[in-house]
């Protein structure tokens, strides 16, 4: 049976659910008209709020920018102290408020509106004084709090967050946001790399091993230890990639007592090895390595190999 906790834990996360289900019912032509909106405007989204509205607020804000829409947050509290002067005539603002009747949204809203800027309200009582007086609305109604008193901003917090996340994925989508895009704005980090970084990056810090079909193997041997990839690449008298010798093609060579002295490199290499070609993306590299269970993976251009990537080179720069 589960505990209490566990009981607590689903019941909210069932309620949330249920909440965030029922948004789609007011996803309507006045949710059509405030994208469109945004997506025309010439100017940024100003984001107000206070309490954990501003928080929530501060999360839209950042997803905006990051897809493409300029944006900024702006305090209520602090707006009509000062900051309001950041609002500029082509803007359009979003005030969250739960209530919508918070004694510094109701000073806030009549002074947005003397600037003659398009003003939205995402609330979550319709009958309230921001929704009332906001040119455009965003419902984000819900039956009652997680909180089981009903006051800690829980449902609401969440309804408002994922009715920001819907909005910014539509402007998205208007702006045929891609993710060459998406990297632009994501240049740092594991993420960021993933969209930018090419096995072109990678390779020029490495040694290439390579040896000929004709090469002995105790010279494959050499190429394998001083170049510390952990194998060695194969070509042909053309100089076109034709197989690649690993370390574990050296011990399992060992371990049946072959005598390798007279042997030559094409004798023991694994023929059509796995490669990528240069100016592919690191994250194609690491998914041909998973694919394949291997560790290094050669790159060619024109079939002639250019260099090695090593799954170390991957765990480095934090793609996998």
């Amino acid at each position: 049976m589960d505990s209490e906790i566990i009981k607590t834990a689903k019941g909210v996360l069932q309620q949330e659910a249920a909440a965030i289900n029922q948004l789609q019912n007011y996803i309507d032509e006045d949710f059509e008209k405030i994208v469109s909106l945004i997506f025309n405007s010439t100017g940024r989204v100003v984001i107000t709020g206070i309490g954990k509205s501003a928080i929530i607020a501060n999360k839209i804000v950042a997803t905006l920018n990051s897809t493409g829409t300029p944006a900024v947050f702006m305090h209520a509290a602090d707006a009509i102290h000062g900051d309001l002067g950041m609002v500029q005539a082509e803007d359009v603002v979003i005030c969250i408020s739960k209530s919508g009747t918070s004694p510094e949204i109701k000073v806030l809203v009549p002074l947005l509106k003397k600037l003659n800027v398009p003003l939205v309200g995402l609330v979550s009582r319709m009958d309230s004084y921001l929704a009332k007086n906001a040119h455009y609305t965003l419902n984000a109604t819900i039956g009652q709090e997680a909180c089981p008193n009903n006051l800690a901003p829980t449902t609401s917090t969440t309804a408002h967050l994922a009715l920001g996340d819907a909005l910014a994925i539509c402007l998205l989508k208007m702006r045929g946001f891609t993710p060459n895009d998406f990297a632009k704005y994501h240049p740092g980090g594991s993420l960021g790399k993933q969209l930018y970084l090419k096995v072109d990056d990678l390779y020029i810090n490495n040694e290439c091993p390579v040896v000929t079909t004709m090469d002995s193997v105790k010279e494959a041997i050499i190429s394998i230890s001083e170049k510390r990839i952990g194998a060695t690449a194969v070509i042909n008298e053309h100089g076109k990639l034709v197989g690649i010798i690993t370390d574990g093609d050296i011990r399992r060579m060992l371990e049946k007592g072959t005598e390798f002295i007279q042997l030559k490199a094409q004798d023991i290499m694994s023929p059509h090895p796995k490669s990528i070609k240069k100016g592919e993306f690191a994250l194609k590299a690491l998914e041909i390595m998973k694919e394949n269970n291997i560790s290094q993976l050669i790159v060619t251009e024109n079939h002639k190999v250019v260099g090695f990537v090593h799954l170390h080179d991957l765990l480095k720069e934090g793609i996998v």
